[in-house]
């Protein structure tokens, strides 16, 4: 004769446990690991601050509403992230440097893959309005050894603060591009010189900023992304020295090493052989990469 099961009692005391131990049954072991480290997190969190059922729909509203405006373009969840702290915690945690090294930064939420591939000093504005910039150096290792053939895929905000995910009239590469270092490890970049700008306040994590005295501007800067075999993958930004904001970036991105002067040049020769009619900028920047 079988013997009925008694229910094992749930109270708020042995919530936390119970759920955590069937998290613990995951097949993947980093899987439990996290899951159950998630759970235990996620209930002292609760306990702490005395969650309350509307204080807990409304989380639910805000996380829902954050899957709802990401799209291909838009990835809200990496700004949640980058704004909270998280992802630079990530990012340390895991590129740990030697301090020669040029420092990691956030990948942020407008990287699109697939940007065009141009030559040394193509222009990646084409036709943007802006003062040029020229951004140019060398890709070296720790000994300083030049990286040649490594490619740095480059992306940035427009002089008015714009990516081209956030215009809907733009539906084509707009101010990105790849470029490979020459047999020196030399590269060269020409763009426009970028504008410090607002994270994009009209979705679920520009409304939470809103309720606060953080400050949602982001210090001008260029993006870089290195990806070269037998080096740390590299995912770093180059930010205009004296830009407002540098002490304040919203995303915890700045490190004093990514600080680059941008100097003011007169009509002339260009660092990419070529002339210029107008006054442009220039940005002088080596990146140094850890074997990895």
């Amino acid at each position: 004769m079988a013997h009925p099961v008694t229910p094992t009692t749930v109270t708020e005391e042995t919530i936390t446990e119970l759920a955590a131990a069937r998290w613990a049954t995951a097949h993947d072991p980093r899987v439990a690991q996290l899951m159950s480290s998630l759970v235990r997190h996620l209930h002292a969190f609760a306990r702490e601050n005395h969650l309350t059922e509307a204080e807990w729909m409304a989380a639910i509203r805000w996380l829902t509403d954050t899957g709802q405006i990401s799209d291909s373009k838009r990835e809200e969840f990496i700004l949640a992230s980058d704004v909270l702290g998280l992802s630079m915690l990530v990012v340390q945690q895991n590129h740990r440097l030697a301090p020669e090294a040029t420092p990691a930064t956030v990948l942020g939420p407008f990287h699109i893959e697939g940007s065009p591939e141009l030559g040394f000093g193509g222009d990646m504005s084409d036709g943007v309005p802006g003062t040029p910039l020229f951004v140019h150096g060398t890709v070296r290792a720790l000994d300083g050894t030049p990286v040649p053939g490594a490619v740095l895929d480059v992306w940035q905000a427009d002089a008015e603060g714009a990516y081209e995910s956030q215009l809907p009239e733009v539906d084509e590469a707009r101010l990105r591009a790849k470029y490979t270092t020459r047999a020196d490890g030399t590269y060269c970049v020409r763009t426009i010189a970028p504008l410090g700008y607002a994270i994009p306040m009209d979705g679920p994590v520009g409304h939470l900023i809103a309720q606060t005295d953080i400050s949602h501007f982001r210090p001008a800067h260029v993006h870089f992304l290195l990806n070269v075999p037998g080096y740390e993958p590299l995912i770093t930004h180059l930010f205009r020295e004296g830009a407002p904001y540098l002490d304040s970036d919203v995303v915890f991105g700045v490190k004093r090493e990514l600080v680059v002067g941008f100097t003011e040049r007169a009509p002339g020769p260009t660092p990419d052989g070529g002339q210029s009619d107008v006054a442009w900028v220039e940005a002088v920047y080596d990146f140094v990469l850890q074997p990895a």
